[in-house]
């Protein structure tokens, strides 16, 4: 059931942090404090009451799972585990499936309808790993037929799961002239539609090994997986497609837009701008949930004593042209690595193979 102001899932664990502002006396890191600490907007508690959901999310830089739930009092409660770069993130409510470097695991809820887990309705052990190899997984998706299939960024093509190899091809873009481990074109969206898959995007049409590095601007396309044509051109390495009432939807990350496609001309059409680099994104009733990774900024997110870079999430929704908006808004350009100088880095944790706790979360 999902989290209510009544029913809210406690997520207790060492890593449990209040959301509210630190005073700058406060900023200075101490021994005492927990190695992560995450904070949020004002109003967030009261969206995910209103909502009646919790969230999860991966961050490949620091390794981690987190699932982000109400505690009894209204207050935000975070529980992560480790999981070596992972990434790919899909749940249905019962299961989780989720790529991590080498494998492709499935986590399934171990709790009855009604029955809770010191305060949560949610409790995901880890059942089966599936050993894939480095294919680099982006989306993970679950067919209506019950087929797990999954973004092969390392080989350019749409896979699923293999008894004796580690994966099964199903599908591959029409400019690739083969399966080879060379990252080529960078594909890494899907979208199922009427419970198949549908939509994928890629960085670029190249097939050279990552020859899409050098068309991140505006390489970006869409393509039809029934009819292998691609129906959109000149995005800026879009991410995350998602077909929702009637409309496919994406994150057209280089410029840090949110918004959809018009299947009829192929063009982008941008909804809301939000600043950072977008990668993952679900919808909740009438509403859209997104994950930013932006830079973060010293002076309003604590570094653990033993990191030295972080992962923030942020939202914004005014649409405003580059030279007004905020100095902090401001993307950099992509140096000679073609990565934006962003100070996320990776963090040290907790070893995580053991049950995760959460609340119900939505497709994506």
């Amino acid at each position: 059931m999902p989290a209510t102001t009544e029913n809210a899932p406690r997520l207790a664990d060492p890593c449990e942090v209040n959301f509210q502002q630190p005073e700058p006396a406060e900023m200075a890191t101490t021994p005492e404090e927990p190695w992560l600490q995450v904070l949020s907007s004002r109003h967030f508690p009261a969206w995910l009451a209103e909502q009646r959901l919790s969230l999860a999310f991966t961050t490949y830089q620091a390794g981690k799972l987190l699932l982000l739930g109400l505690q009894p009092d209204g207050r935000v409660s975070v529980f992560e585990r480790t999981f070596n770069r992972c990434m790919g993130l899909y749940g249905d409510g019962q299961t989780l499936w989720l790529s991590s470097i080498f494998q492709l695991w499935r986590l399934e809820n171990a709790l009855a309808p009604g029955e809770l887990h010191n305060g949560a309705d949610r409790l995901y052990v880890p059942r089966v790993g599936y050993t894939t190899g480095d294919l680099d997984i982006h989306d993970i998706a679950v067919e209506s037929s019950g087929r797990v299939v999954f973004v092969n960024t390392r080989f350019g093509c749409l896979a699923t799961l293999s008894d004796q190899s580690s994966f099964t091809p199903l599908w591959r873009p029409p400019f690739l002239s083969k399966l080879a481990p060379e990252d080529r074109c960078h594909l890494n969206g899907l979208a199922l539609e009427d419970g198949k898959a549908r939509y994928v995007t890629a960085v670029s049409v190249s097939d050279v090994a990552d020859g899409w590095r050098d068309r991140r601007r505006d390489g970006g396309v869409v393509i039809d997986v029934q009819t292998n044509e691609i129906i959109a051109t000149g995005l800026s390495m879009p991410h995350s497609p998602r077909v929702y009432r009637g409309k496919l939807w994406l994150l057209n990350a280089g410029t840090d837009y949110f918004g959809s496609i018009d299947l009829a001309s192929g063009k982008f059409e941008p909804l809301t701008f939000c600043p950072g680099f977008l990668r993952g994104l679900a919808f909740a009733g009438v509403r859209h949930r997104w994950s930013v990774r932006a830079a973060a900024r010293h002076d309003n997110v604590r570094r653990a004593a033993a990191g030295r870079r972080a992962d923030t999430a942020r939202s914004r929704t005014p649409q405003r042209p580059a030279r007004d908006r905020p100095a902090q808004w401001r993307r950099r350009p992509l140096g000679a690595s073609g990565r934006n100088d962003q100070r996320t880095v990776r963090r040290g944790g907790a070893a995580g193979s053991g049950p995760t706790k959460g609340t119900r979360l939505q497709n994506g």
